[in-house]
């Protein structure tokens, strides 16, 4: 995200944006996609909640939250670009707390488990504290270097 230091994170983690809600799409390649026409949209706040239950030393995915919400909201499936957006918002507004209230938010990984470039202190960050926990991180690519939690599949968590 640009220009971290001059926004109000946590302001943008309460703001619920006419959330939760739901739409049908009409796109059947979309509907293919996804297995379903029912889409849901999680409030910022759900997925900084749900953050806050991954125990120490275990990791979700924000496709793992994304099949929460979808799953306990009866939908589908759940809006994949604002789920990112929510899973960074959360990041950077427990980042902006300085250690009070927390979100652990380190422990959510991307798709195979990558690690986050968006969130707080970029790969570096999330990567220290990943070990700290007990994990391995794994380098791949020659060019444009991925990282990745070795065997990530062995820790994620459900809520």
């Amino acid at each position: 995200m640009a220009n971290e230091d001059r926004k109000d994170f946590n302001a943008m983690l309460r703001d619920s944006k006419d959330m939760p809600k739901y739409q049908i799409i009409t796109d059947k390649k979309s509907i293919e996609k996804y297995g379903g026409d029912k889409m849901y949209f999680a409030p910022p706040m759900d997925y900084d909640r749900i953050m806050k239950q991954v125990p120490f030393g275990r990791v979700i995915t924000v496709g793992g939250l994304r099949a929460y919400f979808a799953e306990e909201n009866d939908a589908d499936f759940t809006e994949p670009i604002t789920a990112g957006i929510f899973v960074s918002i959360a990041a950077w507004a427990s980042f902006q707390r300085n250690g009070e209230d927390e979100t652990p938010w380190w422990r959510t990984l991307k798709a195979d488990g990558e690690l986050n470039p968006q969130f707080p202190g970029g790969i570096d960050a999330q990567r220290r504290k990943l070990e700290a926990e007990g994990h391995t991180i794994i380098c791949r690519g020659r060019c444009n270097l991925r990282y990745y939690v070795k065997d990530y599949e062995k820790a994620v968590w459900e809520p």
